[in-house]
């Protein structure tokens, strides 16, 4: 994953489509009306420049500040934001799209389909006096039915009740390919009900700040919620103690990102109901509207086991104050003035540094994206996405799974009988770009111009009842995991597929009328970076149908394993902040990928240009180019807040480690800038690290 998404993206359904040559071929939906775009409204790209370089940096010393601190050091934060560079520049962008989209829907009073999804959620979310005036009544009866709980029995049934909503925050409960045949839909359990980022900010003293600004928030929903304010103060004592609990009893963020085998725990549901009876199972799988299965994952047991006791032994006062307040903190985005300004205060001020709430229309967008993202994306790809970008994609990727297969036949340190395994996988990677060559169908999705509130829970209910469909079924091989809006990319290993939506195709990663240099070092290098992904600590996991299997011998595993532990110690040793060094391990999965692609991006160049003359351009070889486009991708900052958070929990080193890491270990880098031994850009030869 370039960004967010983690390997098995928490287990939401992302699928493959059937055939490489004939994916994304689909016209926009038939529903939807002639849209338009007013470009002179969007915000600029943002081009690699050689005059963004900053000549008092030397490239093979610095060579994130030589290419980036110049243009960082102009173009601060923005106040609504926690991070800035090329990837938040591509979001502003594709945002201003989706604005001009949303409110064309909303302007027609006939739109049906996704445009009548989009255009409710849009209206009913910018009528702030109106949402004002809801207040908390949208949230009434489910507060009362809080209140009503008075034994084990009736919360186990109010969390079944809640789930069924599509609103399982303790319990997560979804539907993703079965690891050992992913070509069958199963039900997966996990753990859920934390309101911090990870179990380390409950256990670990270096977090107690923001534990006890996380209580402090607690108490102030409660008191927004109708507590009087000794009371809420007294709850959120007890709401903390109750997460911490649950926190001792989690796996941590890092567990769960470098053990995939950790979600899979396939159980009977008489054995699940054995391991848990204050919380059976089999009543559970009936409340959720499904067939009971034969087996499902019943992932983190210990968690649930937990959970099971907490039923019994923590009295139901506390049970209450617990659940009124995420009932009232998952919501608050949606409702009056009040709770979104206490919500932002804590979750983005305090936890991430940010100075100011964005706009309400950006706010209104995010919902939209997370509620119903891919109607959205049918809309905007008619506007935004030109055949010549993914018929000049299609090449890239064709030309970098070449290199890819040359280097992997060409690998020294494995044997040939898993070579074989790797090459089998290879060739049975499925490229997506732009967008799906089926789109999701909306038929059943309830919304109006009465409640923003009302929509957002329409929403969730309709999304999780059609994730709950596919339990049991074979997998939907059409899907995608992200909507194309969306400046992301990703790898998904269930179905062996790599995923590239329209809105990172755009400068600096992608131009359809850029050099090779350029293209090569942007996305060129995303795309490398999404195919080993396969091939990382957990990507490997998987063989080339995307079943969970070993097909290493344990001489090759155990050499990949002191290749992987080089990176990790290359990454621990890179302190971000402070006395804050980047978790090596946590980041593991990322880095193998950016290694592995830069090499394969590189390589994939030499091979397009093979014979060509290079034209130097603002005096910068062809070499030089590639190199400082990669750069120019992971052009990032962060406040302090939101650094620390990704330390801690984040899968992904800071950008600007991303930026040295993979290119320090190239020895076409150093050959680039002629730097010599003993640059900090050039780890000798008892050091460079080459995996893939």
């Amino acid at each position: 994953m370039l960004l967010s998404l983690s390997i098995v993206a928490a287990l939401a359904a992302c699928n493959k489509a059937d055939k490489a040559a004939d994916a994304n071929t689909a016209a926009p939906a038939a529903e939807t009306k002639k849209l338009t775009l007013d470009e002179s409204k969007l915000p600029p790209v943002n081009f690699f420049q050689a005059a963004d370089l900053d000549a008092s940096k030397s490239a093979c010393t610095d060579f994130d500040g030589y290419v980036n601190s110049k243009w960082l050091a102009a173009n601060p934060i923005p106040g609504d934001r926690t991070s800035w560079g090329a990837f938040e520049m591509l979001d502003e962008r594709s945002t201003a799209v989706q604005r001009q989209l949303a409110e064309q829907a909303a302007a027609d009073p006939n739109a049906k389909g996704v445009e009548k999804i989009v255009g409710d959620i849009w209206s009913t979310g910018m009528d702030e006096a109106k949402v004002n005036a809801q207040g908390l009544k949208p949230l009434e009866s489910r507060l009362a039915n809080i209140d009503k709980l008075t034994d084990t029995a009736s919360i186990a049934q109010f969390l079944r009740d809640q789930a069924a909503k599509g609103e399982g925050g303790l319990i997560g409960f979804g539907a993703e390919a079965d690891f050992k045949n992913s070509s069958m839909t199963m039900a997966y359990a996990t753990q859920g009900g934390l309101g911090l980022p990870d179990t380390e900010y409950y256990t670990n003293a270096k977090h107690a700040d923001k534990l006890k600004a996380y209580e402090a928030h607690v108490a102030k929903v409660l008191e927004l919620s109708g507590t009087p304010a000794a009371d809420a103060a007294k709850q959120a004592k007890d709401v903390v103690a109750f997460e911490t609990r649950i926190a001792k009893h989690s796996l941590s963020r890092e567990q769960m990102q470098r053990d995939v085998s950790l979600y899979y725990n396939p159980v009977t549901v008489a054995d699940a109901d054995k391991m848990t009876p204050n919380f059976p199972w089999s009543t559970f799988i009936e409340a959720q509207g499904i067939a009971q299965p034969k087996t499902f994952s019943l992932a983190m047991p210990d968690f649930h086991k937990e959970v099971d006791k907490m039923l019994v032994d923590v009295p139901v006062e506390q049970w209450k104050s617990y659940l009124r307040f995420h009932e009232v903190d998952g919501a608050s985005p949606y409702l009056s003035d009040a709770f979104v300004q206490e919500h932002f205060n804590f979750y983005n001020k305090t936890m991430r540094g940010q100075k100011e709430m964005k706009e309400r229309w950006k706010r209104v967008l995010d919902t939209v994206e997370g509620q119903a993202g891919e109607a959205l994306g049918q809309m905007y790809v008619q506007v935004a996405f030109p055949p010549e970008s993914k018929a000049r994609m299609e090449e890239l990727v064709q030309n970098l799974r070449d290199a890819l297969k040359v280097r992997l036949e060409n690998l020294a340190w494995m044997s040939p009988e898993t070579k074989k395994k790797a090459m089998d996988k290879w060739a049975a990677f499925t490229p997506k770009i732009g967008y799906p060559d089926k789109w999701r169908p909306w038929d059943g999705l309830d919304t109006s111009r009465d409640s923003y509130i009302g929509n957002v829970l329409a929403a969730n209910e309709f999304n999780y009842k059609w994730q709950m469909g596919k339990i049991g079924k074979p997998v939907d091989k059409t899907e995608w995991g992200m909507p194309p809006q969306m400046v992301n990319a990703y790898y998904n290993p269930l179905q062996n597929e790599i995923v590239f939506p329209a809105a990172i195709l755009q400068p600096p990663f992608f131009d359809a009328k850029a050099d090779d240099a350029t293209n090569y070092g942007g996305i060129g290098a995303v795309i490398g970076h999404e195919m080993i992904h396969g091939y990382d600590d957990q990507g490997s996991r998987f063989g080339p149908g995307g079943n969970f299997e070993n097909w290493w011998t344990d001489k090759d595993a155990s050499g990949f394993s002191a290749l992987t532990g080089q990176l990790v110690d290359q990454f621990n040793g890179y302190e971000a902040a402070p006395g804050k060094h980047v978790n090596g391990k946590l980041t593991l999965g990322e880095n193998i990928a950016d290694l592995g692609g830069l090499n394969v991006a590189y390589a994939a160049m030499q091979k397009a240009t093979e014979g060509k003359a290079d034209p130097k351009t603002d005096g910068l070889t062809r070499d030089q180019r590639f190199f400082l486009n990669f750069g120019t991708v992971w052009r990032r900052s962060f406040t302090p807040e939101e650094l620390d958070v990704r330390i801690a929990t984040d899968e992904h080193a800071p950008a600007n480690f991303r930026a040295i890491g993979a290119p320090s270990n190239m020895p076409e880098f150093a050959a680039a800038f002629s730097c010599k031994p003993g640059d900090s850009m050039v780890r000798g030869d008892g050091k460079r690290i080459v995996i893939w």
